[in-house]
């Protein structure tokens, strides 16, 4: 079965693109939303945080202390990197999983999204990458009308944060782009088809 990667800057539209894929009967992991289950309810992952960052990883009732594992982390690349180190395999081994179980189910092809998809050495486990594209005034735009709790000092930190999208457009296979000029559903059906061809010959 053909693994699909997809992934693109904070406000590039990347879910968007998901739903539209996820519409055509496309299985879609979001790496995100996983890795917060993860977190939750993976013993060994609870452990190995724990040993890492103390007993203040985890609230009493068995939450990740996301606010006080971001603190650890925010300005501190070597612990980023660490708390990564940790997550990353955890959620890796959880889309193994899911991915064996959309197989059994008979789909030709899934897609994973994540937004540290080339950053988290992830899109290794993947067959073809997409990137979705967008200018970044026009990111920084969608983030501040979309999280109001952001402000644009802190989009422009998460974005520094992530690969540029020069670069990620130079990795991927195939580039979306989502600008608010050209229409988004052709592309990502003209996309589907010719992953639908390539998972049909692999």
């Amino acid at each position: 079965m053909l693994k699909v990667g997809i992934t693109g800057g904070i406000g590039s539209g990347k879910t968007v693109v998901c739903r539209l894929f996820a519409l055509l009967g496309v299985p879609v992991y979001d790496a995100d939303t996983r890795a917060k289950w993860v977190m939750r309810h993976d013993a060994v992952l609870r452990a190995e945080l724990v040993a890492a960052f103390g007993a203040e990883a985890y609230l009493p009732e068995g939450e990740p202390n996301r606010v006080f594992l971001a603190r650890q982390v925010f300005n501190d690349p070597a612990q980023l990197a660490r708390l990564n180190g940790i997550v990353h395999p955890r959620v890796g081994l959880d889309f193994a999983e899911w991915a064996a179980a959309q197989q059994r189910a008979g789909h030709r092809y899934l897609l994973k999204e994540a937004a540290l998809l080339f950053e988290s050495g992830s899109y290794q486990q993947l067959d073809r990458i997409i990137t979705v594209y967008a200018p970044q005034e026009l990111r920084q735009r969608r983030v501040l009308g979309r999280d109001p709790h952001r402000t644009a000092a802190d989009v422009l930190s998460i974005i520094g944060k992530q690969l540029s999208e020069e670069e990620k457009r130079r990795r991927a296979d195939y580039v979306l782009i989502n600008d608010d000029q050209q229409p988004l559903l052709p592309q990502v059906l003209a996309l589907h088809a010719q992953l639908q061809q390539l998972a049909a010959q692999s």
